[in-house]
Parts: C-alpha cells; sequence; structure tokens
C-alpha cells in the first residue's frame, strides 16, 4: 500500500522542476512514515543503471555473430525496393547472391553495433533529474525513448562509416552491387539503387533500440532482472 502511496505521489508530480520534486519527495517521505523512502539521488542512480544494464545487454546481443541475422525481430530484410523484384531476381540465377546479401547485411550490423555502447553511456551520464523523473513515471519503454530522444543523431552519425566499413568487410557491397548491376541490365524494368549505407544504418539502429526496449520491460516487470540493490529499491516502488 505504502508503495501505491509513492508512485501517486510521483504521478501527480507532472511539472519537473528540481524544488517540485524535492517537495513532492518530502511529501513522499511523510506518507510512508518509517519506511526508509527512496531519494532523488537513488532514482537518478537507479534510472542509470537500468540504463547502462539495458544498453549493454542490448549491444552486446546484437554485436553476437547471428544477432541480427538469426533474431527475428531485428533481422534486417531487403531493401523495400529490392524486396518487389526477389522473385525476379532469383528466376534469372541470382538466388545465392540474395541470400549472400542478407547474410552479409545482417553481419554488417552486428559487426557495427560493438560501436553503440559508449554513445549509449555518454548519453546516461548526461541525464539530469527532470530526464529521470519523466523516466520513472513514463511507460516500460520510456528510458529507450529518451536515448533516442538524445542519442540517434550521434548513432547515426557514429553508425554510417561502421556501417559502410562493415559492408565492405563482409562483402555485402559486392553482393548489392551485383545484383543491382545484373537487374537493371534487363530491358523494360524500373531501375533500383536504394541507399545500402542509409537503409542498413537506420535498420540496425532499430534494431538496437528495440532490444533496449525489451530489457527495460524486463527490469520493470521483472524483479529477478534487478540485480542490485538500487535496482530493486527503484523499481521495486513502481507496482
Amino acid at each position: 500500500m505504502k508503495g501505491k502511496i509513492f508512485i501517486a505521489t510521483v504521478f501527480i508530480a507532472c511539472a519537473c522542476t528540481s524544488a517540485q520534486i524535492n517537495q513532492t519527495m518530502s511529501e513522499v517521505n511523510k506518507a510512508l512514515g518509517s519506511e526508509q523512502p527512496l531519494t532523488t539521488d537513488e532514482v537518478i542512480a537507479g534510472l542509470k543503471e537500468a540504463l547502462v544494464k539495458g544498453t549493454s545487454e542490448g549491444s552486446d546481443q546484437a554485436s553476437m555473430l547471428d544477432g541480427y541475422f538469426k533474431n527475428p525481430e531485428i533481422k534486417i530484410p531487403l531493401p523495400p525496393d529490392i524486396q518487389k523484384i526477389e522473385t525476379k531476381l532469383r528466376n534469372i540465377g541470382l538466388g545465392k547472391e540474395v541470400d549472400k546479401f542478407i547474410l552479409t547485411l545482417n553481419r554488417g550490423a552486428e559487426d557495427a553495433a560493438k560501436e553503440a555502447k559508449p554513445i549509449f553511456i555518454s548519453a546516461i551520464k548526461q541525464m539530469t533529474v527532470q530526464d529521470a523523473w519523466g523516466i520513472l513515471k513514463g511507460e516500460n519503454n520510456a528510458a529507450t525513448e529518451y536515448l533516442k530522444r538524445t542519442t540517434t543523431s550521434a548513432l547515426r552519425e557514429k553508425f554510417q562509416p561502421v556501417i559502410a566499413n562493415s559492408l565492405t568487410k563482409v562483402e555485402a557491397t559486392k553482393y548489392y552491387s551485383t545484383i543491382v548491376t545484373t537487374y537493371n541490365k534487363i530491358p523494360m524494368v524500373e531501375k533500383v539503387n536504394p541507399d545500402l549505407n542509409d537503409y542498413a544504418t537506420t535498420k540496425a539502429m532499430d534494431g538496437l533500440f528495440l532490444l533496449i526496449a525489451k530489457e527495460e520491460k524486463q527490469i520493470r516487470e521483472n524483479p529477478l532482472e534487478r540485480t542490485t540493490e538500487i535496482l530493486k529499491k527503484v523499481f521495486g516502488y513502481k507496482k
């Protein structure tokens, strides 16, 4: 019951200025009586720790061999323009190249995902009191949405050259070039040549954020995922 009082009070605190947060904390302390309440510092520390845990595990999962390729939730398919002509490509003998391209496209994303963690950690370190309370009051993916807002630009900037490098390294670019060049030689077809680097960057980032959102939801809903005392305390209050 006391935990519910705490959360109800927090949810009433819609405006997140420092003064209002402090006032809310004071009221919560009185409501909880002798029970040891959360402090603002604990809320921030707990949320930062949850974010570090979620982003680290999400990035680690994505960067493993088959992290993208064998995960149907984030596997990167053919670009939409190429999907439209996949049957034709297979009919003209490019089936193996199509399969190799899909595999190497995902290998490139797995390779690039290794670069994501430091970008996320940097954003987490800059989290403000207002950010923390907004996340605690938010939905099961509020922390992930915070990361999207604060890291997407930096992540894309970092990812694009890494993706380009990775796609070249695993020969995705070569297979892509073969597919597109061969298809475009067919008379009377609409030429295709989508921006592979931009497509792969966007899909790789989408996959990372999806994994992080799943980790965040687990921490919020599953007590077994709260592996430290601060995580247990912060998220234990939110029933």
